[in-house]
């Protein structure tokens, strides 16, 4: 009686598919957060937070590009919010000047 174990052939397809599959494995490569990144409603704004998913394909030293292009737009679209104009101010309610025909009454 044998205690060796049957070999058992694998397809020369297979065990290049496992090949490649190893060689391109690399634990150093960039892999996507999947951070949920939730609509503000701000065009704007939700650009910027979309611009950020621009990270999971890059290196992590080239994070720090697109989170300062997103903090420089988020920097902007904040900034236009305080500049563009409210409504109208309301006029100031003085006292009407009278009207010249009380001014030369006796």
């Amino acid at each position: 009686m044998s205690d060796s174990v049957p070999e058992t052939e694998i397809p020369q397809d297979s065990v290049q598919e496992a090949a490649e599959a190893l060689q391109a494995y690399d634990p150093a490569a960039p892999a996507p957060l999947n951070v949920p990144r939730t609509p503000t409603g701000n065009a704007e704004v939700d650009a910027q937070l979309e611009r950020l998913a621009d990270a999971d394909h890059l290196a992590t030293d080239g994070h720090i590009e697109v989170y300062e292009d997103v903090h420089r737009g988020l920097r902007d679209a904040l900034t236009a919010l305080d500049a563009r104009p409210g409504p109208p101010a309301p006029s100031p309610s003085y006292p009407k000047a009278p009207s010249p025909a009380y001014r030369h009454r006796s």
